[in-house]
């Protein structure tokens, strides 16, 4: 009988220091937020005055990285850290504390600069910052898909199991359609689809390297 790979319990290094570091941003946003907010959210690019203040804000490069550690609430960093830890400890475990880094930055700056383009460049708009690690966790739930695809999953709403790869499939389908007709504003469907594509590439040259799994 084949191991269901999300039975595993424990919670590896990288995963928890990435907890940990998210709590430590979401705690810098809530006693500080002009401060987190204005310096470390991803900005689109250019310099724009904040009302009722002396202060500008704009794109910074350290931006791209920092943005993943800040959340809006409590249920937006619940959420993701709970992927992040359910599908994430599992790649841990198959590929060491580094790689499993290494892929996980490369989702995260990959979904800062497809969002950074798309509201720099395309729609254009209100400006309004970018933060969260979804971009991160989508690059994560991708990886899980292609590499335990028959595992099942359960989604929370509904409740209902489903293996991995359709889960992931129809994740990517619906993102795609929020971010292209504009639908579920307020969400950066951009970033979570920058995110999986980039993983997707460092997957890709993974696999032709045969270092998928190892």
């Amino acid at each position: 009988m084949q191991r269901n790979p999300l039975a595993l319990s424990a919670v590896p290094p990288m995963i928890k220091w990435l907890l940990i570091a998210n709590g430590i941003g979401f705690l810098a946003k809530i006693y500080a937020p002009a401060l987190v907010i204005f310096n470390f959210a991803l900005w689109p690019l250019g310099s724009y005055s904040v009302p009722g203040t002396d202060a500008s804000v704009g794109f910074a490069p350290w931006q791209l990285v920092s943005y993943a550690f800040l959340h809006a609430d409590i249920a937006h960093l619940f959420f993701n850290m709970f992927a992040l830890w359910m599908f994430g400890r599992v790649l841990e475990q198959v590929w060491g504390d580094a790689r499993f880094l290494l892929y996980y930055a490369i989702c995260i700056v990959g979904a800062g600069v497809t969002q950074f383009i798309v509201v720099s460049f395309v729609t254009g708009g209100p400006v309004v910052p970018t933060i969260g690690a979804s971009g991160g966790v989508f690059g994560i739930l991708l990886a899980f898909g292609l590499m335990f695809p028959d595992a099942r999953v359960m989604l929370i709403i509904p409740p209902i199991p489903m293996k991995a790869k359709y889960f992931v499939l129809g994740y990517g389908v619906l993102e795609l359609f929020f971010g292209v007709t504009g639908t579920e504003a307020g969400i950066a469907h951009f970033a979570h689809l920058g995110g999986m594509l980039f993983g997707f590439i460092v997957l890709m040259i993974w696999r032709q390297q045969g270092r998928l799994r190892n």
